[in-house]
């Protein structure tokens, strides 16, 4: 199985999202790539080909509104954006591109907003979050914070150019509302006991956006059975700090999964 290196387009709720398929088998669920704050599709890098290959399973790989080569912010994103992500975008994206039942597997606020599907009563074979967010710490702040400093004083800018149509509208959409008073209480715990589907959580001890809470808050309250992996020596992004880890426990999990 190999990833397209071309990106297709559709739309969804009137924007035009672009994605990339990796083949698979035929009757497989479909694998469902949900990005980080800052992320893309090439983002990625090759993590989602690899999980595809080991799996034998088809994915999808997509950037949201404002991400990647999509169309980009026209307007800031409300302190709900991830909300409306979950409950609005993915069900029209699923539905325009006939997945029924995928395994999210999704990365920071991609985790979170695969977390808010699932808890809304979307049908789903499994979850995979890496790094998600059910509410914000003082130490998510602290790590917004940080990469505002970095985007205004360093090469950030032209390294997310290499990925996205409008790097300073991706960055600002994401850090300002962020950094908005009002998204200090943000919070999705009440959607995790109403997730049924197995779920998977992987965190780093190193990660600059949030604590071990997170995955504490999920693997206690969450309706269905839940598998956590706790790493060392790693950040924000575990299947880029230890990818091998990573891998061979989403592997196992996916496997495991469609066994049943």
């Amino acid at each position: 199985m190999s990833a397209s290196n071309s990106s297709a387009f559709l739309s969804v709720r009137g924007r035009k999202l672009e994605y990339r398929r990796i083949a698979g088998a035929a009757d497989g669920p479909t694998l469902v790539f949900l990005h980080e704050g800052l992320g893309s599709i090439g983002q990625w890098r090759d993590f989602p080909a690899r999980i595809a290959n080991e799996t034998g399973l088809p994915a999808i790989v997509y950037a949201r509104y404002g991400y990647g080569q999509s169309d980009a912010l026209q307007q800031p994103f409300g302190v709900d954006f991830m909300h409306r992500e979950a409950l609005e975008c993915l069900p029209e994206l699923l539905r325009a591109l006939g997945i029924e039942r995928p395994i999210l597997i999704g990365h920071s606020d991609g985790a979170s907003i695969a977390l808010i599907y699932a808890g809304s009563g979307y049908p789903l074979r499994a979850l995979v979050a890496l790094a998600p967010h059910v509410f914000v710490e003082d130490i998510s702040i602290r790590g917004i914070v940080a990469a505002k400093q970095a985007f205004e004083s360093s090469d950030l800018p032209q390294k997310l150019a290499r990925y996205h149509r409008d790097p300073m509208k991706t960055f600002y959409g994401w850090n300002d509302v962020w950094l908005a008073p009002a998204f200090r209480s943000w919070n999705i715990e009440r959607f995790l006991p109403a997730i049924r589907c197995p779920l998977l959580a992987i965190q780093g001890y190193g990660d600059e956006y949030g604590t071990m809470a997170q995955l504490d808050a999920i693997a206690r309250q969450a309706g269905g059975p839940v598998a956590v992996l706790k790493l060392e020596d790693c950040g924000h992004s575990p299947h880029k700090d230890q990818p091998e880890k990573v891998i061979r426990a989403v592997v196992d999990f996916v496997r495991r999964g469609c066994d049943k």
